[in-house]
This record gives structure tokens, C-alpha cells and sequence, in this order.
């Protein structure tokens, strides 16, 4: 453990008394909605909602896409987003002309992977949830990304995500820890998903973390790893790099949690080297040069700079700059462990198919 790793956690230690007066506000907040002095509203709509306890990279956008891969051969989905540190405010539907700064950077990247998904962003989704319906009148279901803390919508299936490695009853609340709702908040989820597991996780460390959580009798865990694609170049999908251990490659990453990504890079390569930023950061011309410069020192032959698909959605504003760059994109999925995936897969769609259903009769 460095120096900065050490004071922060330090830091975080003695801001305790905040951390408690925090968990008391969300306490609150929830014996409110529990006890319908808060409302929730329900609509009579399939609604998907994807999200988690703790800040951070948990995979909700990884999930979204698995999601729109799933269900959009099936059925009219769509997607209802905040879009955080976009640069507009209210309710906005995805169009040929859409940018990232409009909508923001994960939106963007569900609208340019799946141009025939309505994609929309909206801060009050209680309001948004009928625009999207409005605009969109033969939608069969939506997703809505990053919501479970967001009471004002009671959706019909729940899907809550937590990390291996920071799992959220291991975890307190912030600012002393990454939890932004109470623990007990995860008895509203209809499946718990434990993301960015060991491929090689045994049935003992999985059947000891199903103890841990506690889960409702009706409720059920999953376990997914992230597994990574072919690089692809930023403005040609069909321009591909394989990594060998000879590449040497610039990591350009602007996410919550590249550990991940930085392990895979150690297996894969001959080395890295990084260009962190912060997470949703918005990069600017200066970013740039300094992205070029550094990998100009970099003395091997076979090098590239690499970036994460959420990364790459706030750099193509660049194309000319980036023109004469080898900067390719790394692509990831959820991939589910003990071949459970099908059965997540059958609990999705039959919500869908069994709420229109009782919707027609």
C-alpha cells in the first residue's frame, strides 16, 4: 500500500461521524418510502432497473449492454439514463446529431452500439418514463440505468450489482466507506449480481458470499466476470489489434475502477503505461498533446494506445488529432460463471413476456 493510498484511507477513517450522520439521512429516507409517507410511483410498464449500493464501477453499463444484446432481437426496448456530467439538464431522446456532451458518455455509447434502441436521458424519471413513452408509443420495455437508489420509480425487476472485491455488506457508508444507500435497501432487488469475480472462483467462495448476503428465500445470486474483447480502432470497427506479449501500450483510461483492466494489460502484454484520469472526465485539446507525448517515448515498435469504450465515446470529438494515432478500444462484457447464465436470461424475459401478458387479459 502506497503513501496516497494510506493517507486517503486515513483520511476517510476520521470522517466517520459524517459517514453516520449520512447512513441516518438514507435511513430515514427509506422508512419514509417504506411507510409510503414518500411515494414510489408504479407504472403499468415493463421496467428493468439496473444499479447498486456503493459509487463506483460495479459494471451497470456492461449490463445495460448485455441487456439491449438480450432483448432488443426480442422486443421494442429502450434505455432511460440520468446522463451524468452531460451538459444539458432535462429530458433529451438520442437523434443521428446526438453528442456525449449532450447526453452523456454512457448513453452515447448504448446509442452508437445499438442505433435502432431508443436512448434517453433524464434526471426525474418519474417525468422522463412518459416523455420516452410518448416519443416511443410501441416501447415493450425499458431499462433504466443507475436507479435502484431512485425511490420516486418502483420498478417491476430489479437488478442489483455489487463488486467482488468491495461487497456491499463488507462495506460503510460514505464518506468513510462507498456505500450511497443502506444495506438493507438490496431486499428490494430481484437478483443480486456479484460482477468482476476470479474466472477461477470456486463453488465454496461462491456458496460462502450467497452466506454473506443473506439473500431473500425468492431471491437469487449471480456471479459474472468481466471478459475483455478484441481492441478495436477508435474510428474503424473492422481495424482490429490483438495483444501479444511484445505490444507495449499507453493505457488512456478515465473510469472508476481500472484495476481490472490494468491486471488484464499485465497478462497480455510486455508492459503498460497510463494516462489516468478521472472518472467521466471530459478531455480537452491539452489532454490530447499529452497523450501524444507520452506515447512518443515510448521506444518500442509494436505499441499502441489503448481506451476503454466509455473513454472512447469523449475522444472521437478528436478525429483529426487523432488520425495519425494507433488508438484502439478495449470492448467488455458480463460473462456469467456455473453456467447460470440462461437462467438469469429466462428471469429477464419472462418478466417482460408474463407483465404483457397480464397487461393484454
Amino acid at each position: 500500500m502506497n503513501f496516497n493510498t494510506l493517507f486517503l484511507k486515513s483520511f476517510r477513517v476520521l470522517l466517520l461521524p459524517v459517514a453516520l450522520i449520512y447512513a441516518l439521512v438514507i435511513r430515514i429516507r427509506n422508512w419514509m418510502f417504506d411507510k409510503h409517507y414518500l411515494k414510489s410511483a408504479k407504472f403499468n410498464f415493463p421496467l428493468i432497473c439496473v444499479g447498486n449500493l456503493a459509487v463506483g464501477g460495479t459494471g451497470k453499463s456492461p449490463m445495460v449492454e448485455y441487456l439491449l444484446h438480450l432483448l432488443s432481437p426480442q422486443c421494442k426496448v429502450g434505455t432511460l439514463s440520468r446522463g451524468y456530467k452531460r451538459k444539458t439538464k432535462g429530458y433529451a431522446l438520442a437523434n443521428a446529431n446526438t453528442t456525449a456532451l449532450e447526453i452523456g458518455d454512457e448513453p452515447m455509447l448504448f446509442h452508437m452500439k445499438f442505433p435502432n434502441v431508443p436512448v434517453a436521458v433524464g434526471e426525474e424519471r418519474l417525468v422522463a418514463i412518459p416523455q420516452l413513452l410518448q416519443d416511443v408509443p410501441d416501447l415493450q420495455a425499458i431499462i433504466l440505468d443507475d436507479a435502484f437508489q431512485h425511490r420516486s420509480v418502483d420498478a417491476g425487476f430489479n437488478i442489483l450489482l455489487t463488486e467482488y472485491s468491495n461487497i456491499y455488506v463488507h462495506d460503510f457508508y460514505l464518506p468513510t466507506g462507498d456505500l450511497r444507500d443502506e444495506k438493507m435497501s438490496a431486499r428490494r432487488a430481484s437478483v443480486i449480481v456479484v460482477t468482476k469475480c476470479p474466472q477461477d472462483l470456486s463453488n465454496e467462495r461462491k456458496q460462502q458470499i450467497i452466506r454473506s448476503l443473506k439473500p431473500r428465500a425468492d431471491q437469487k445470486v449471480f456471479f459474472t466476470r468481466i471478459a475483455y474483447g478484441i481492441p478495436y480502432h477508435i474510428f474503424n470497427y473492422d481495424d482490429e489489434w490483438l495483444l501479444t506479449p511484445r505490444d507495449e501500450v499507453l493505457l488512456v483510461c478515465g473510469i472508476a475502477n481500472p484495476k481490472p483492466l490494468k491486471d488484464y494489460l499485465l497478462e497480455r502484454t510486455h508492459t503498460y503505461y497510463q494516462q489516468d484520469y478521472s472518472d467521466h472526465h471530459i478531455f480537452s485539446i491539452d489532454d490530447l498533446n499529452d497523450i501524444r507525448r507520452k506515447f512518443e517515448q515510448i521506444q518500442a515498435k509494436e505499441k499502441i494506445i489503448l481506451t476503454t469504450e466509455k473513454d472512447a465515446v469523449r475522444l472521437m470529438k478528436f478525429s483529426e488529432e487523432l488520425a495519425n494515432l494507433p488508438m484502439y478500444v478495449l470492448p467488455i462484457r458480463h460473462e456469467f460463471l456455473f453456467g447460470e447464465g440462461e437462467q438469469f436470461n429466462t428471469m429477464v424475459t419472462d418478466f417482460i413476456r408474463n407483465f404483457n401478458y397480464k397487461s393484454m387479459t
